[in-house]
């Protein structure tokens, strides 16, 4: 995997813009610049992340113990994350905003060579078989027991920032920002065909056991980090980690899931 190189953040005035490096993102910061510029826009502790969803939750991660509040632009696709960006607008809305607080999953993760990994998820984590063959894995919920053996491509433990990424995209459930719960999600089950998952607490601790790692090998991945050959994978909210994340009032994380809800039950 390459290794990204990281823009250097422009300071204005007490606040940081962060750009990916494609020609969108780059045209919206420096026209945001010209503007922040000639309003004498302040505002302590933000940093203004122009990009996409995969940008943003990059950034985040990289600025995990920052205690800032990060305003999303968006250059990419979709930019669930994200705010849509108007020149116009731009000063107004960073004046006003909603202000949502959330915790990633953390995941740790033992190899087939008994190494430790750990990384961190905002949307979700995924296991994932890593050959022709099915995954053949147990899941538990603590020490109580969801599934003893469950055979399918895979699963994926979603928090509710994440419910409408890859979890909404294998049929998983759409949870309510405030929900305070995790979705744990089958990817293609072939055994038990019928299992659909279930919903947890989000203090839960889920434990994933692959119950063949020599015939069935399988990876895990933290949004885009990937570990291989995993036996076993532990998630859980780690809720020393706060993400600020700002919104504009008419186009708040909170009525995006709600559109998504909506968009679900009558598709």
């Amino acid at each position: 995997m390459p290794v990204r190189v990281w823009p250097r953040a422009p300071l204005v005035s007490k606040l940081q813009i962060i750009s990916d490096r494609n020609q969108k993102s780059l045209k919206i910061k420096n026209s945001l610049i010209k503007k922040i510029k000639i309003h004498n826009f302040e505002k302590d502790n933000l940093i203004i992340v122009i990009g996409g969803d995969g940008f943003m939750l990059q950034t985040l991660k990289k600025n995990k113990n920052s205690k800032k509040n990060f305003y999303g632009i968006n250059s990419g696709n979709y930019g669930f994350l994200m705010n849509k960006f108007s020149l116009k607008n731009i000063i107004k809305n960073l004046s006003k905003v909603n202000k949502i607080s959330i915790s990633p999953l953390e995941m740790i993760v033992k190899n087939r060579n008994n190494q430790i990994k750990k990384s961190l998820a905002i949307n979700e984590v995924s296991v994932l078989r890593q050959n022709r063959q099915a995954a053949s894995i147990s899941i538990k919920h603590g020490s109580r027991q969801i599934i003893k053996k469950l055979v399918s491509d895979g699963v994926l433990v979603s928090t509710p920032a994440g419910s409408t990424a890859y979890n909404l995209s294998v049929h998983g459930p759409i949870l309510s920002l405030n929900s305070k719960k995790l979705s744990i999600s089958p990817i293609s089950p072939f055994r038990p065909r019928r299992w659909k998952g279930k919903i947890v607490n989000d203090k839960s601790k889920i434990i994933i056991k692959n119950l063949n790692p020599s015939k069935r090998p399988i990876s895990a991945v933290a949004d885009n980090l990937e570990v291989r050959n995993a036996k076993q994978i532990v998630v859980k909210t780690n809720n020393k980690i706060k993400f600020n994340l700002l919104y504009d009032r008419n186009r708040s994380l909170q009525k995006k899931i709600k559109i998504e809800q909506l968009r679900k039950e009558t598709s």
